[in-house]
Order: C-alpha cells, then sequence, then structure tokens
C-alpha cells in the first residue's frame, strides 16, 4: 500500500510572500487539529508567515465547500485575499450510506471551487472506513504513517508558487 505521501517536492519554494487560508471541520477534533497542526508546520517550512496563515472552521466536512468559498469571499473583502485553501476534514464509514453521500458531494464540490475561485484549493478531507486508519493518516499512530496535513501544507505552496 502506497502511503509515502506526495514524495519529495521538486524544488523548495518561497512562500514568504503567501497567504493561505485553513478551514477545517469540527467532527473528530483530535484527528482535526492533528491534520492542522502539520499542515500549518510545513506551510511555515516553506517560509509562509505565521500571520499569513488564516484559520478558520466550520461544523462539519458536509460544510466545508461552502465555508471555503465564504471564507475566500470575506478575505477578499477585507483586502487579504487567499492566495490557496486547504479545507480539512474527517469521514469515517458508519453502518448507512451517509459516509458515501457526504464523501461523493464534498469531494466534487471542492474539486470545483478550484475554478470557481481560480485558486488552488487542496483536497484535505480524509475518508477513511476506521478511525484508526484517520488516526494513522494524521500521524498519531507512531509508525504506521505519516501525517497528511503536512502535504497538504507542501501541496498548497507548490501549487501558488509553481503557476502563479
Amino acid at each position: 500500500m502506497a502511503v509515502k505521501g506526495l514524495g519529495g517536492v521538486d524544488k523548495q519554494y518561497d512562500g514568504s510572500k503567501l497567504r493561505i487560508g485553513i478551514i477545517h471541520a469540527r467532527w473528530n477534533k483530535k484527528i482535526i487539529d492533528a491534520l492542522v497542526e502539520g499542515a500549518v508546520k510545513r506551510l511555515k517550512e516553506f517560509g509562509v508567515l505565521s500571520e499569513n496563515i488564516v484559520i478558520e472552521s466550520v461544523p462539519g466536512s458536509f460544510e466545508l465547500p461552502y465555508g471555503s468559498k465564504l471564507f475566500y469571499e470575506k478575505q477578499k473583502n477585507i483586502h487579504a485575499p487567499l492566495d490557496a485553501i486547504i479545507p480539512i476534514g474527517v469521514l469515517i464509514k458508519g453502518s448507512t450510506m451517509h459516509f458515501e453521500y457526504i464523501c461523493d458531494s464534498t469531494t466534487n464540490q471542492l474539486m470545483k471551487l478550484n475554478f470557481e475561485l481560480n485558486i488552488p484549493v487542496i483536497f484535505g478531507v480524509l475518508t477513511c472506513l476506521t478511525e484508526e486508519q484517520a488516526e494513522a493518516r494524521a500521524g498519531l499512530i507512531e509508525g504506521k504513517m505519516h501525517n497528511h496535513g503536512e502535504d497538504w501544507g507542501a501541496a498548497a505552496v507548490e501549487m501558488v508558487c509553481k503557476f502563479k
């Protein structure tokens, strides 16, 4: 199973002039907090200044697409536009179809936002079958996997810097 993340970034990008938004769901707080921490850590490694990392929350993953759009518009309206957004959520399969509907609709709407907002919207939603899988992907189980939030932070900087 490939669990290495996005691998080496093809060059060291300078994120010192970037303004990155992170919007996260509040469900599965322990996992979400670790993913947000991982994204922030990686953004800072690329030189993104703490004051240029703006963090907001929404109730759940289903609210991430619309929340991301409102977040973007709010920052633009206060003359502090975002260069990229990292929506972070965790969906864990239960015993009903709810999981499939939320995964599908959230994924499709976040992807569409890239084109509507014309900035990178990084897919930071874990869709896992078990809580253990989600914890592993958040780097919470020692030696099992890395924190995917770090990948999302690196992807945000790369996508802005490479194509700007």
